[in-house]
């Protein structure tokens, strides 16, 4: 069907192009004869094509070109008739002789333009006439396409000041006038476009109406263009005749144009002295019209004005820019009270960019939109609507990128409000923008009462708002939210200790809200934090917290025992132990006897009841044995008790080499190099050959149950350990049981029934060179190594 219509169209647009050719045709030749009767005949024929209605706007616009193309031809030969004696008040009056009414308008225009040019009338006067004269067409395309034709045809003969069509003093109101009256019968004609055809063709003809807005707006960028127009002419005049066809139009496309028109051609400080003006039209226009897109582009328009020059701030002052901006758009929802929720945002989310652009000082200001938004959102509960929450991220992201300082934000009372009516996932959201503003700037929050506030901000990522946990969560994108809060948590910081434990004490209330599933993220880089302090109380005399030294950093290590006792409810017994171990070497650090035995207990504690797979058993007992050797706080009896568990354990791992590893490993809990009471030779040698027995165990299993004895590896491992604490001085480790040791590696090697293992192979031939390397080294090392034989192989 719609293509039947378009090959219609193609088809009388076709017929009128060749009528209009064929009577131009005559016409030139008429011209070419200099045979004004004839020229005026064809040309009036000629222009009759133009009354076609069978034309869409777009196959007129083309007709309507060509006819404008001969008709500047026509005009040229009209100047050429009043040079060779033709009065040109004669041409004005028979033209008008035209038999009909479209091609005589047309004609009019063309003849005047010449009249204007001979100077002959005062052009106003024409002007005037041509006018009033174009009412004689009520049809709005071709009336708005004549009509354009005269705006054209007068542009360069207004009589504007500085104009050589410039009459007297009073001509500039004259020029403006003529530009408004002809823009007012426009917007009549195109609004009227609406209403013509059936309903069911309501998208067509908008879509045609949109293509034709242009020819309206031409009057207003005309207008904007003449000299005369000073500031109080357009605060008087020009404004309130516009805004008042706009306003009494009541056309939702032609006030959304023309309102952006008004905004887009017209200078900006012109619109600040007449905000009040502009402003008051607002509220007046339809409901349906896209007020937030109109209304944001003027406050970007006005910031950008701002930002040109210092110099203009001024002026946003004294007319009191803001004040109005904001009490129009409170004007504007209430004259819309079915505006929807993200209409009103992104009038706030602008007037918030401009107040920050223009008065970055007054926070007061910006706190005072974000009031005005709170309000606006009362009662409507958690947002939904994508669109309005997007809008809400924009308006609460501003005041970050302004002042790239979250701590500003901070001091803004109705902030976290808003965030209140978010969605819980765009919450979240906001929350990883704020704390990615914080890294990406190095903001420095340093006082418990800030921190509360940003993690009241952030409380999105730090618990579930709605108390329920979501099994569809993307884990990695969990995982990324809950780093950034670790990162974070790092990142606060003050040199004051007794500030900084109130800031660990805050930091822990809000994550320990948090639910187990966040716990392993969160705890770590708090329990660093807390230890990160203990570290620097070591080193102060005088206690911060108006107690002994020793108090505070208990206080500190019963805060982190409770922080730590959190993971429990995970469970996480791995990292749980890990911590317990930190704590416990960071109360070494402080001479607290008591305090890291509590710790090493609760790892024991851990190690015995929730630590049941075999792997995650021998990297936890490295870890003790690791920890243990470092401490020296403890006494003989504590000591013992906590080395005699660790062997204890050690023995009874799963697998054989995992036993025989952890056994010889805590033959370094009694020789410990720097503390002389901690060297007991004895018990160091009794590890090692509690050792051999489970390789040498280990072997005979292997034997019995694959036929093989298995690698040399435990064997060649534990003879380095005799070398080690024989090279530390350890009387109990001689020449002849490292001598012993290696030809029985020699012996299980040469045997048909060991396994291969190049490893092995080559770390044992890697230790044969080491005591070679050491023989020849000469001195008294050479000496100690002098008896030990190795074999050339």
């Amino acid at each position: 069907m719609m293509t039947g219509v378009a090959d219609d169209e193609d088809k009388w647009l076709a017929a009128g192009i060749a009528g209009l050719q064929q009577n131009a045709f005559y016409m030139h030749r008429a011209m070419d004869s200099n045979n004004l009767r004839d020229a005026l005949k064809y040309s009036a024929q000629m222009l009759s094509e133009l009354r076609t209605s069978k034309l869409s706007p777009h196959k007129y616009y083309e007709l309507y070109m060509r006819a404008f193309d001969e008709l500047r031809k026509l005009e040229m030969f009209f100047k050429e008739e009043t040079r060779r004696g033709c009065s040109i008040v004669d041409l004005y009056e028979l033209v008008q002789h035209a038999g009909n009414i479209l091609p005589r308008l047309y004609l009019l225009c063309t003849v005047g333009s010449v009249y204007i040019k001979s100077k002959e009338a005062p052009a106003k006067d024409i002007l005037k006439d041509l006018v009033e004269m174009c009412r004689g067409i009520q049809h709005p395309l071709r009336g708005l396409f004549l009509r354009s034709y005269l705006s054209q045809l007068s542009r360069d003969k207004l009589p504007d000041i500085g104009s050589e069509y410039e009459g007297d003093a009073d001509t500039i109101t004259d020029a403006v006038e003529f530009v408004i009256q002809n823009f007012t019968e426009m917007n009549k004609l195109w609004v009227r476009m609406q209403h013509q055809g059936p309903a069911r063709e309501k998208e067509k003809r908008e879509k045609e109406r949109s293509e034709l807005r242009d020819l309206v707006g031409k009057n207003l960028h005309v207008l904007s263009q003449i000299e005369g127009i000073d500031l109080d002419m357009y605060k008087d005049t020009v404004l309130p005749r516009v805004l008042e066809q706009v306003v009494n139009c009541k056309d939702e496309i032609a006030q959304y144009y023309l309102m952006d028109c008004i905004i887009q051609v017209f200078p900006d400080e012109y619109h600040l002295q007449t905000l009040e003006i502009l402003l008051g039209a607002f509220p007046q226009l339809q409901a349906s019209v896209d007020i937030k897109t109109v209304l944001s582009q003027l406050m970007e328009r006005l910031a950008s004005y701002a930002a040109l020059s210092s110099e203009v701030l001024p002026e946003f002052l004294q007319v009191e820019a803001f004040s109005k901006l904001n009490s129009a758009i409170g004007k504007v929802i209430e004259a819309q009270p079915d505006m929807p929720v993200v209409g009103a945002v992104t009038l706030y989310s602008s007037l918030l960019k401009f107040s920050l652009h223009v008065h970055p000082d007054r926070l007061d200001y910006a706190d005072q939109v974000l009031g005005s938004c709170v309000k606006q959102l009362s009662g409507k509960g958690k947002i939904e609507d994508s669109k309005a929450t997007k809008q809400i991220v924009a308006l609460l992201s501003a005041p970050l990128e302004k002042y790239n300082n979250v701590v500003t934000a901070l001091k803004l009372p109705n902030y976290p409000r808003v965030m209140e009516y978010l969605d819980n996932e765009t919450n979240k959201v906001m929350a990883t923008v704020i704390i990615q503003s914080i890294m990406k700037n190095n903001t420095h929050i340093s006082t418990a009462d800030k921190v509360e506030a940003l993690f009241e901000l952030i409380k999105g990522l730090i618990k579930d708002l709605d108390d329920t946990l979501h099994d569809e969560v993307d884990e990695d994108d969990f995982k990324e939210e809950q780093c950034s809060v670790a990162r974070l948590i790092q990142m606060l910081h003050n040199e004051d200790p007794e500030e900084m434990f109130k800031i660990i004490c805050v930091v822990k209330k809000h994550i320990l809200t948090g639910g187990p599933k966040r716990l392993s993220f969160t705890v770590p880089p708090l329990v660093f934090s807390s230890l990160k302090l203990v570290r620097q109380l070591q080193g102060q005399d005088e206690n911060p917290f108006g107690d002994e030294e020793s108090t505070s950093t208990k206080k500190i290590f019963q805060l982190l025992n409770q922080i730590v006792e959190a993971l429990s409810s995970i469970p996480a017994p791995d990292l749980a132990l890990r911590l317990y171990l930190q704590c416990a070497e960071a109360a070494n650090d402080c001479d607290l006897e008591p305090v890291a035995y509590e710790f090493f207990t609760q790892a024991y504690i851990i190690y015995e009841e929730e630590i049941s797979d075999s792997r995650a058993q021998v990297t936890a007992m490295h870890l003790i044995i690791g920890t243990l050797q470092r401490m020296h706080v403890f006494g003989v009896e504590n000591r013992d008790t906590l080395t005699h568990k660790a062997t204890g354990y050690s023995a009874k791992l799963l697998k054989k080499p995992d036993q025989c590893r952890a056994v010889y490993a805590c033959s370094h809990l009694f020789w410990v190099d720097d503390q002389d009471n901690l060297k007991d030779g004895e018990r160091v040698l009794l590890c090692l050959k509690r050792g051999l027995r489970i390789a040498n165990a280990a072997q005979q299993m292997s034997n019995a149950t694959r036929g093989s004895t298995g690698s040399v590896m435990l064997f060649v491992e534990i003879l380095n350990k005799y070398i080690y604490f024989f090279e530390k001085g350890n009387p109990q480790i001689t020449i002849a049981s490292i001598q012993s040791l290696m030809e029985l590696i020699t012996s299980e090697m040469q045997s048909d029934s060991t396994t291969q293992d190049p490893a092995a192979d080559a770390f044992f031939a890697s230790t044969l060179r080491y005591i070679q390397f050491q023989k020849q080294k000469g001195g008294a090392i050479s000496e100690k190594y002098g008896t030990i034989k190795v074999s050339d192989s």
